[in-house]
């Protein structure tokens, strides 16, 4: 018997030495283990560069805390464990869950101060057997870092899609949200934007949600090219000082000078976002006593320069029958007027098909009088970011367009020879001057014809940009239609396009992560519930109870000898 005791204190003193030994060499070597399939909690290297500066105290307040149905419970599981994978590689980030509404004496209060902050809530039905209830959640949360905050978006928002569709998007994209909001709050300002000025184009009260929102990570200042006329040289010198040009719907011919400025710009390495009407027409002039307009090119003298660099916007309009809608009175009913939605044709509202990251897993994107871009062969690297439906074409301008085409009857036979036509191009390389072998607009002993790598994307409506005004004429927020109250990705395409062109750490790379969520089958579990309960409650019960009957029989007969 004390030969056995002295084996079994041997064995334990073994033990308890590797486990020491384990937790020694533990304490000098990090590593985490991440067995699940698609690798979705394996930090990219871009949020561990991230999280690496972070010296102090960040707050994470997560709201997503009380019952919810099976997919926000999914949803509210993969935020946890994002956060703990976070947690594990630098401890100042400290979350919470919380539940804003859980005392009832302050949910009004509440709601409207969360509102107010700009986190809106939805409604979703929680679902038990069949007793289904209505409640509000905030699917939001804020981030905390010495004095500065970010609120970060959980669920997307998809029109058309599933709440199952909606998670797995939205999980796709909680590495993002969260790396963005650190970066954020984390990082002093480095780049500068500059909203070019001077040839028409729209209104900063017309951009004020895009330009509020760029302005929490990027300097921004307009630019007006009305200097060049005075003093080109030194107007050129100051726009090279910015990292990205944003030119926003132009209305007015750009002169061969402002034109001069720009392309310098350009082939010095400078990127640009270029959001241009190739034709004239406004949905805002469509609602007169005719409710017809007449749509014809805008000119802007810019099509010499575009073809230089790689591309053409046609003058024509881009007809789609998968297309956003639209309010149209329909008649009264008593006192009051009628409204009924109807697709509005010219409003191409397109899925990304792309696999690039700064569309890919974005919510559709409204666009307005579209135009066509053709691309063209010199040697720049172009991709298409956003292009129509199958069923699609486009019509040639001038032509008179009118709010009667709602009822027009359309089919297949229609659209025969179009479709998938591109309305958003990515380009990037080593652009060549639009002047070169040209006499120069204005002397400039700093001219180049050909200079460093650069970036730029062309989308051809600058509506896209736009935003509302509510009845106090102040702005609301881009891609939100106040007439047919629908959210669309506008806003969410274009800060990704300014992100791609600025990016220098690849945090928009990390969208392109994909995860592949099982989610369970509603309708089946409801079908099969008993056989449910019975596997998942009764089964282990049975085999537990089995496995001790087993052993206390053997125990016995060994003992029993």
């Amino acid at each position: 018997m004390k030969a056995q005791q002295k084996k079994n204190l041997k064995q334990f003193g073994i033990i308890l030495l590797a486990l020491v030994a384990v937790n020694v060499i533990g304490s000098y070597f990090f590593k985490r283990f991440d067995l699940t399939q698609d690798k979705r909690y394996t930090l990219s290297e871009t949020s561990l560069e991230i999280i690496k500066s972070i010296d102090s105290p960040l707050y994470i307040d997560v709201f997503l805390d009380g019952q919810f149905p099976g997919e926000f419970k999914r949803l509210q599981a993969e935020t946890k464990q994002l956060l703990e994978e976070y947690k594990a590689y630098n401890s100042n980030i400290i979350f919470q869950f919380v539940n804003p509404l859980e005392k009832e004496e302050e949910r009004e209060a509440t709601m409207k101060m969360l509102y107010q902050r700009g986190l809106t809530p939805i409604n979703i039905t929680v679902d038990d057997r069949g007793k289904q209830s209505q409640e509000v959640v905030f699917p939001w949360a804020i981030a905390t870092y010495n004095d500065k905050s970010t609120k970060i978006q959980l669920l997307k928002n998809m029109m058309g899609a599933s709440t199952e569709e909606k998670v797995v998007s939205s999980v796709q994209h909680l590495e993002y949200a969260f790396a963005d909001a650190f970066n954020k709050i984390s990082k002093s300002k480095e780049k500068k934007i500059a909203i070019i000025k001077g040839n028409g184009e729209l209104h900063e009260l017309q951009i004020a949600d895009f330009l509020k929102t760029i302005r929490e990570s990027y300097y921004i200042g307009p630019f007006t090219l009305d200097s060049v006329a005075k003093n080109p040289i030194k107007t050129a010198a100051a726009l090279k000082k910015y990292d990205l040009a944003i030119i926003a719907k132009p209305s007015e011919k750009f002169n061969e000078e402002e034109k001069q400025v720009l392309d310098q710009f350009i082939v010095n390495g400078g990127k640009t976002l270029w959001l241009v009407d190739a034709v004239q027409a406004e949905m805002d002039s469509l609602y007169n006593d005719s409710g017809s307009i007449l749509a014809f090119p805008r000119d802007l003298n810019l099509n010499d320069m575009f073809f230089k660099y790689g591309f053409r916007i046609n003058p024509a309009l881009v007809k789609d029958e998968q297309a956003a809608p639209i309010k149209l009175a329909s008649g009264d009913r008593g006192s009051a007027t009628q409204y009924e939605q109807y697709f509005w044709k010219y409003s191409p509202f397109i899925y990304p098909q792309s696999q690039n990251p700064i569309v890919k897993n974005i919510e559709g994107v409204r666009f307005e009088f579209a135009n066509p871009i053709d691309t063209l062969k010199n040697g720049i690297k172009k991709t298409i970011l956003m292009e129509s439906s199958q069923y699609s074409k486009s019509i040639g301008t001038p032509i008179e367009v009118s709010l009667n085409m709602v009822t027009e009857e359309t089919g297949p036979k229609d659209y025969v020879g179009g479709g998938r036509i591109p309305v958003s191009v990515l380009l990037e390389g080593k652009f060549q001057s639009m002047y070169d072998n040209r006499v120069l607009p204005f002397k400039d002993s700093t001219y180049k014809t050909t200079g460093k790598a650069g970036k730029m994307i062309v989308i051809s409506d600058g509506d896209i940009i736009k935003n509302q005004l509510d009845q106090a004429f102040q702005p609301m927020e881009l891609g939100y239609d106040k007439w047919t109250n629908n959210l669309y990705g506008n806003k969410e395409f274009l800060l990704n396009c300014v992100n791609y062109l600025l990016d220098d750490t690849g945090l928009i790379n990390i969208r392109s992560k994909d995860v592949d969520l099982p989610l369970l089958d509603k309708q089946k579990v409801y079908d099969n519930y008993t056989i449910t309960q019975i596997i998942t409650v009764g089964l282990p019960i049975v085999v537990l109870a089995l496995f001790g009957l087993l052993f206390t029989f053997l125990r016995k007969r060994k003992y029993s000898r």
